[in-house]
């Protein structure tokens, strides 16, 4: 029987099918061999003597364009106790406030990047409601997220048009940049007046990367975090009140129950009465309505929200009331609105002792 050419076909095709297979793996090959070249073109750049050492950015980290930069903290930074420290007082904060949902939060950069635990921080604190989808696993989807997110915490914190350029920005925060994750928070802390005392002068060094003529150079630049607590208003000179927080706190008791009689012999006319001053003052309401008792006016509904369910609406009230004591005469307070709005009990026994001193003789 004649052998078939069956065989002899099926052979010359397995050949066929196997020198491409090599051209492909050759191809592959080099594409490999190209990317490990540029990989080690920006490792001699960077471990160069005169380079300081920075963390391994794989092959992608190095193909920049031309004036292209690229920033990353230096790991070394990451032992400084201030930093650790920020960063741990950061981290309770946030799940001090977010407790009654049940959050909490571990790691400050895998936690925040998509921008879900902040639209719930933002949330709380401002007392407002930012409309986005819940839960989104595209990277697309969290990026258009956290875009709503920053807007809202943009507009909040009053940044100017140009607050893209600022500090923090999308592709920072949901590149898990630390630097920017904390300048975000520490704004947040600040504007909010939250509890906290951060810790002073906390600072981060950043290697920049750059491409120019087609070599890679860098530089090391030393980023502030924090700096004084005097620069944001925390302390301002210390005086009798502080006096009775810190060594007297029975006194304050005394002053405390002075101030409510004096409110109260006011607000009773419209049959208001305070039994808390550390929370009832909070929404400028009172504040409010005490102003036009002694000062005998009626203060326009329009004027002021009578009900205030957001932030936004109490720091109004709060800030329209200390326009009112400036209209009577008085200094404006060196409280800001959102000390009082935040139950900050200082800023409020300061601000109505004030009022007391003034008016205390009328009945």
């Amino acid at each position: 029987m004649a052998a078939s050419p069956q065989p002899t076909t099926l052979k010359k095709e397995k050949k066929e099918e196997s020198f491409l297979d090599k051209i492909g793996t050759l191809t592959r090959k080099k594409k490999v061999k190209e990317a490990q070249e540029i990989e080690a073109e920006g490792r001699s750049a960077i471990e160069s003597p005169t380079s300081p050492m920075i963390p391994d950015l794989g092959p992608e980290g190095y193909q920049l364009d031309e004036f292209e930069e690229r920033s990353m903290l230096d790991p070394t930074c990451r032992e400084d106790p201030k930093l650790q420290e920020l960063i741990k007082m950061l981290i309770d904060w946030i799940n001090d406030e977010l407790a009654e949902f049940r959050i909490i939060i571990k790691d400050i950069e895998e936690d925040l990047f998509d921008g879900q635990i902040l639209q719930k921080l933002v949330e709380k604190l401002a007392q407002v409601k930012v409309e986005v989808p819940e839960v989104t696993q595209s990277e697309v989807g969290q990026k258009q997220k956290l875009r709503v997110v920053l807007e809202v915490i943009g507009k909040i914190l009053q940044l100017p048009p140009g607050w893209k350029h600022q500090k923090w920005n999308v592709e920072a925060i949901h590149s898990k940049n630390l630097v920017a994750i904390l300048h975000l928070l520490v704004a947040l802390v600040r504007y909010f007046r939250a509890p906290l005392r951060l810790p002073e002068n906390v600072a981060a060094f950043l290697v920049i990367v750059q491409k120019r003529e087609g070599a890679l150079q860098t530089r090391r630049i030393k980023e502030e975090i924090t700096g004084t607590n005097d620069d944001i208003g925390a302390r301002f000179e210390r005086d009798a009140f502080d006096t009775l927080f810190d060594h007297a706190p029975d006194k304050l008791n005394v002053v405390k129950r002075s101030l409510v009689n004096f409110v109260n012999k006011h607000l009773n006319k419209i049959n208001l009465e305070v039994t808390d001053l550390d929370c009832q003052f909070h929404d400028g309401v009172y504040l409010v309505l005490l102003l036009g008792l002694l000062e005998g006016y009626f203060v326009p509904l329009h004027s002021f929200h009578l009900t205030p369910t957001s932030f936004d609406q109490k720091v109004h009230n709060v800030n329209f009331s200390f326009e009112l004591m400036q209209d009577a005469g008085m200094l404006r307070p060196k409280a800001r609105p959102e000390d009082i709005v935040n139950l900050d009990l200082k800023s409020t026994l300061r601000v109505l002792y004030n009022l007391f001193t003034k008016y205390k003789t009328i009945s």
